[in-house]
């Protein structure tokens, strides 16, 4: 049996083959566009016309012009009514009170009696004053007339005509009638006129004093990028930076906080202010708000720094005019003084400029040096900037570690005694070994008699960080780098930090982005000048720069990164600071690698005698005595440190590697040990020659 089955489905798949239908498809032909009803594009125009920013412009303008006339009505209606009661005198009492100043307070407080009592002496001669007015218009009148009437007998007299006797008199009556006539013609126009002279004269003041909201005002006011510092600036600022305390003390204060700040003085290329905070507002308050109080004065952050002076509970603001930081300051004395020197102990480097636009330069004697920041923000050229200023006295030597090793200390080969370029492991060894040599000289001067002078040796190591990374031991496993006791770098700049100061062996150094493992505590704390470009935290702030220092307002961590490269942030004694302050923050003249290395020419041929000295290849085997006898030549004595030099240069595979400690252990096995002579360790060639007569002879001897 079939079972039909019956669908209740329409199929939906199209027939095919000869079954299917022929479809004509029908394209119907597109609508015709219907024009918008007349409502629709009115409103769209008016829309459009409403909107527009010709039309706000317009709008704001019509309602700041009548605000103006509204405040400037305001403002002299406040006016007049100080001038009459002792209203300002409150506010003054008010403010001084809220201040703590109670001395002030009461001085403000007798001012107001003495306008009370002057003003009550006033009122009480206005009792008497229309009796005496009416006798004095009397009597003035009646001698006026008598006077007219004498002068008219006379002119009589001597036109012998009676008739001029009230010719003054009625001359006088004329000249009223004529000023009547004058002020009926005049009157009429002036009280029609009257009423907008005065709205204009209100709308003057209002305009002055920008009288209206800021929503009114024009684009450029309405930014106030740019506006001048004024002391209502200032406090408007202050009121808003979100410090409950000193916003209530402004508000209880008369004269709107007026009374808080000091004179704005013309500051370089911006403005100055102290401000005296009202009791129960600390200064670190307003300090940890730096970034909001800039933007309530209309700056950006970094254009106002602030600095606690001496004065108790007070800040003092400099804020720069706008976008004056960003233009770049002129170059070095360096570049363009071609017979510029320098003077160790007395003279300053000419290192750049402060804020104020002022010339900022350095003292760099006896301080040791240390120089921080992030990684490109123009640390070496600073510190260099200093060495070629110091290069031009000829009395300094330099020896020079460039742990960064890409050229930028390569004008200093044969200006300084040595010259390590390079980031690896060997190259921190001999670093260290630099500093280590620098501390057996130091310790040689210390023994002289007391009143050597000696010359200035500078040990200069930049991105010191490589060192106290360095991970590398010796033979007897000390470590080159760290932060312990046994770390040879550590302790070398530890040794020089401690002693080297009062002998004229000083320690500078660069490093970036420190840490405590990369520039330990003990050393960044030894060094007498201390400066930082711009850093990532407050926290680094306080390694390169001290505790003091940023709590007293240095923060070179609110530096722009790749914006203000060079600028610096000094705590020294060597630089002059501001009084009150603990840092100042230097634009730094940046001097490229081409223009450095002219000026090292410069250094070079102010020192005579100064040759770069090329290791040679390694011949036979040396005779150690008799090769310092070679590089002594007929000098009759030669410093320590020029013997290693030159023996290195004869055979750096021989003696590339020595140290003092070995060249004084061949000398005095020989009978020639190393004297001192002005302070300073020497190789005497006679005691040399006599040792090597001495040898030959025993030699001889010992062969017979």
């Amino acid at each position: 049996m079939t079972d039909n089955v019956i669908s209740l489905h329409k199929p939906t798949d199209p027939p095919t083959g000869a079954d299917a239908p022929t479809v004509l498809t029908v394209v119907p032909d597109p609508a015709p566009s219907r024009p918008l009803p007349l409502w629709v594009r009115s409103g769209r125009a008016i829309k459009t016309a409403v909107t527009h920013e010709h039309t706000k412009t317009g709008a704001r303008a019509v309602v700041r012009h009548g605000l103006y006339v509204v405040g400037g009505a305001r403002i002299v209606a406040r006016r007049a009514w100080d001038g009459r009661t002792t209203a300002r005198y409150e506010r003054y009492m008010r403010a001084a009170e809220a201040a703590g100043n109670m001395d002030q307070a009461a001085e403000w407080e007798e001012r107001a009696a003495r306008f009370r009592e002057a003003r009550h002496r006033r009122r009480m001669d206005l009792l008497h004053s229309p009796v005496d007015a009416a006798r004095s218009a009397l009597v003035g009148t009646g001698m006026g007339i008598g006077g007219l009437v004498a002068l008219g007998i006379v002119l009589a007299i001597a036109n012998k005509d009676v008739t001029d006797v009230v010719t003054p008199l009625m001359t006088v009556i004329e000249f009223i009638n004529l000023m009547v006539t004058i002020v009926q013609v005049v009157w009429g126009p002036l009280v029609s006129v009257g009423p907008f002279l005065a709205l204009l004269a209100l709308w003057a003041v209002g305009s002055k004093q920008h009288a209206a909201p800021a929503w009114v005002m024009p684009a450029n006011v309405r930014s106030g990028e740019g506006e001048p510092i004024t002391p209502s600036i200032v406090v408007k600022a202050l009121r808003d930076l979100g410090v409950a305390a000193l916003r209530s003390a402004i508000k209880e204060m008369g004269d709107a906080g007026a009374s808080m700040l000091g004179p704005i003085r013309i500051a370089g290329c911006g403005v100055e202010v102290d401000v005296t905070l009202p009791s129960g507002v600390s200064t670190n308050e307003v300090q940890t708000r730096r970034r909001k109080l800039a933007e309530n004065l209309t700056r950006h952050e970094h254009e106002v720094f602030i600095t606690i002076p001496e004065a108790a509970r007070t800040v003092r603001l400099w804020i720069a005019d706008s976008g004056a930081l960003d233009q770049p300051i002129g170059p070095s004395p360096l570049m363009t003084d071609d017979t510029l020197t320098a003077d160790y102990a007395k003279g300053k480097a000419p290192w750049g400029q402060d804020l104020r636009g002022d010339a900022a330069a350095l003292s760099l004697y006896q301080r040791h040096l240390l120089i921080t920041g992030l990684s490109n923000q123009g640390k070496t050229a600073a510190l260099r900037a200093l060495a070629l200023w110091l290069a031009l006295d000829k009395r300094v030597e330099f020896r020079i570690a460039d742990l960064k090793g890409v050229g930028d200390w390569a004008m200093f080969e044969g200006l300084a005694t040595d010259l390590i370029q390079d980031p690896t492991d060997d190259h921190v060894i001999d670093a260290t070994e630099m500093l280590e040599l620098g501390v057996e000289e130091m310790n040689d001067r210390i023994q002289a008699p007391p009143g050597t002078e000696f010359p200035p040796l500078i040990l200069l190591v930049d991105e010191a960080q490589v060192a106290f990374m360095c991970p590398v031991k010796d033979e007897k496993k000390r470590p080159y780098g760290g932060s312990k006791s046994d770390s040879r770098y550590f302790m070398a700049a530890r040794k020089i930090h401690n002693q080297g100061r009062a002998v004229n062996v000083l320690l500078w150094q660069g490093t970036q982005d420190p840490t405590d493992q990369n520039l330990p505590k003990l050393v960044r704390e030894g060094a007498h000048t201390r400066a930082s470009l711009a850093l990532g935290t407050e926290s680094q702030a306080r390694m390169a720069l001290g505790d003091k220092a940023v709590d007293g307002g240095a923060a070179p961590n609110l530096l722009r990164p790749g914006l203000d490269q060079g600028t610096v942030v000094v705590a020294s004694s060597g630089i002059d600071i501001p009084k009150g302050q603990a840092s100042i923050t230097v634009r730094t003249h940046f001097i490229s690698t081409d223009d450095a290395a002219v000026i090292a020419d410069r250094a070079k041929a102010l020192r005579d005698g100064v040759t770069v000295l090329r290791a040679v290849e390694r011949g036979p085997d040396r005779d150690p005595l008799a090769d310092i006898a070679a590089v002594l030549g007929d000098a009759a004595r030669v410093k320590t440190q020029e013997v290693l030099k030159r023996l290195s240069a004869l055979d750096a595979k021989t003696y590339g590697d020595w140290s003092f400690i070995d060249l004084k252990r061949v000398l005095s096995e020989a009978g020639a040990e190393p004297y001192k002579s002005d302070g300073v360790m020497v190789v005497g060639a006679e005691r040399v020659s006599r040792a090597l007569a001495n040898r030959d002879t025993d030699g001889s001897a010992s062969a017979s």
